[in-house]
């Protein structure tokens, strides 16, 4: 069976459930008051300073069946990156080459835009994705350079904001 992929970046909001894949037990986007609301993630995303870009996959200009999140952020060792925030296609449409497409578009976009790498994460039991990427050339900075992925969430921001006590 063979479709016509089609994508663009535009202001429109997608979320699907990926926990079919073993991969997540929630939506990729979560609309609950834990992570943010819709109205923010539309401010951030399509707003008057937007905080990140979405490209939309589309097969036979009728049905969306992925998409990639991604922001420029920058690493004073080597410059622009694009990092890919979120990037997710149906599984009835994996192995397509609609993921190959993606990707193919994002690292002209890259390119374009004098980025020197994409930088992303997977999660440590999706094996099939961390394959994907291999296949196409991706390092695993996690093995080679012994990289550790850390954050600090909302309550630690707000403890570390606070003015000290002493």
């Amino acid at each position: 069976m063979e479709h016509q992929v089609e994508l663009t970046e535009r202001g429109e909001f997608i979320y699907y459930l990926s926990h079919t894949d073993n991969l997540h037990s929630r939506p990729v986007w979560t609309f609950s008051t834990t992570w943010c609301c819709v109205a923010e993630l539309l401010e951030d995303g399509f707003g008057e300073t937007p905080c990140y870009h979405c490209v939309i996959a589309e097969v036979n200009d009728v049905q969306v069946v992925g998409f990639a999140m991604y922001y420029l952020t920058y690493d004073p060792w080597v410059g622009k990156q694009l990092y890919l925030e979120e990037f997710y296609v149906m599984a009835e449409y994996r192995g397509l080459g609609i993921g190959s497409e993606v990707l193919r578009y994002l690292s002209d976009l890259a390119m374009k835009l004098r980025c020197t790498g994409i930088m992303f994460v997977v999660a440590e039991n999706n094996e099939p994705s961390m394959q994907f990427y291999k296949r196409r050339g991706a390092e695993d900075l996690s093995e080679g350079e012994g990289w550790r992925l850390f954050r600090f969430d909302k309550d630690s921001l707000v403890k570390m904001a606070a003015p000290s006590e002493e």
